[in-house]
């Protein structure tokens, strides 16, 4: 157990971003015995320019023209900092020399703010830990000078659009140059040791007191109220990148009379899909983070129905560890990393097999099933995922 250091934490999402997140939780939890200074990515001069008006962009001007403060101070031992600079829009350069130019520049401007951080909270020796970044903040090792950094590979990003151009060259090099490089699949462990032999899959965590009801209090929201059941639902932003919208249309076609539950913002597929025109399928929108659980507790079986590509093949989907934590019977699509639940759901790999999975999970369902997904689900805490890797850097250390 690593207690009475500092430890830089960045990532690619900010500390204000309304969904939960890895980077965010994994900062908390490591505050709990150590001064910890979480780093907001910077702003982006394309987003100054053309979404001034986003209430995050404006606060972040705000900050960077003296309104506000840049160092808000989270609890006795945890900071956030809003970078007081703006980083020049990058990713159409093409050409890697010239990128890696222009990014060190930004990089440069970005630990510049960090440093001043670093020096008003007065850290020494401190440890670096990067959630998955692997082009903004790319040469913080060499920048900031930590003791020990520490590179989390958790998602297949670099699939993604914007992170592909350059992303998919930076990454095996920034996992090179970290000290320890931990996973949340063996998937992307034998990736990472490609490059770095120090490269460890230490699962994932979730937050058991907010996925908890042992007294059974929590309240079921009102939206229940009159739905036909079973209900079978899903939480989570509803995108056609990862979510399967024609298993959906399937289900509720073919079994009208199930509700099937819908919670979370909609991308512009969902929003013209022919969900929206089935009588059984309830959109309920975006929720706050902490009143998801009390959704899926509304649920008879929750979802977790994914396209199969080279994203959510491979990535760890913390949703299912959030279900099973509530004792829900979990339905969700076949995907070489969902092997890894294999003995606690219910892993269809057609629209057709939705149906039956449902079915059977419907049947199946029973107090003692509820209690062996609560407690599988309760080896992945939060406080968990940190040990293993304070684990890896005592390792180092000595």
């Amino acid at each position: 157990m690593i207690k009475n250091r500092d430890i830089i934490v960045y990532g690619l999402q900010a500390w204000d971003y309304n969904i939960a997140s890895t980077c965010k939780y994994t900062a908390i939890e490591m505050s709990r015995h150590n001064r910890v200074l979480y780093v907001n990515p910077p702003l982006q001069r394309s987003s100054a320019l053309l979404h001034k008006q986003d209430e995050d962009v404006a606060k972040r001007l705000k900050i960077n023209r003296g309104e506000a403060e840049d160092l808000e101070q989270k609890s006795d031992s945890l900071w956030v900092l809003y970078p007081k600079t703006i980083v020049e829009s990058i990713n159409w350069i093409r050409n890697p020399r010239i990128f890696n130019f222009f990014n060190k520049i930004n990089d440069k401007r970005y630990a510049k703010q960090v440093w001043k951080a670093i020096h008003k909270l007065d850290f020494k020796n401190y440890i670096l830990f990067n959630d998955n970044s692997m082009i903004t903040g790319f040469y913080f090792k060499e920048l900031l000078k930590p003791d020990v950094f520490v590179y989390l590979l958790r998602d297949a990003v670099i699939h993604v659009a914007y992170h592909k151009r350059h992303g998919t060259r930076l990454q095996p090099l920034i996992i090179e140059k970290a000290d320890v490089a931990v996973t949340n699949s063996d998937y992307f462990a034998d990736y990472a040791r490609e490059t770095n032999p120090n490269s460890h899959m230490i699962g994932q965590g979730v937050d058991l007191e907010r996925y908890s009801d042992p007294d059974g209090k929590m309240a079921i929201p009102n939206e229940f109220e009159g739905i036909p059941k079973p209900i079978i639902g899903y939480v989570g932003f509803l995108t056609s990148i990862r979510l399967d919208i024609e298993a959906l249309v399937h289900i509720a076609e073919q079994r009208p009379q199930w509700s099937l539950v819908l919670v979370g913002p909609e991308d512009e597929a969902f929003e013209n899909s022919k969900l929206h025109q089935l009588d059984n399928v309830y959109f309920w929108g975006k929720k706050a983070p902490e009143e998801l659980a009390a959704y899926i507790k509304g649920f008879d079986v929750a979802l977790n129905p994914q396209v199969v590509n080279v994203i959510t093949d491979i990535n760890y989907p913390l949703k299912i560890d959030e279900y099973l934590a509530m004792g829900k019977p979990t339905v969700a699509t076949k995907t070489t990393f969902m092997a890894y639940f294999k003995d606690h759901t219910y892993l269809p790999s057609s629209k057709e097999e939705y149906v039956t999975e449902i079915e059977r999970a419907l049947a199946e369902d029973s107090e003692e099933k509820r209690k062996e997904r609560i407690a599988f689900a309760g080896e992945h805490t939060w406080e968990n995922f940190v040990k293993k890797i304070y684990n890896y850097i005592e390792q180092l250390e000595k």
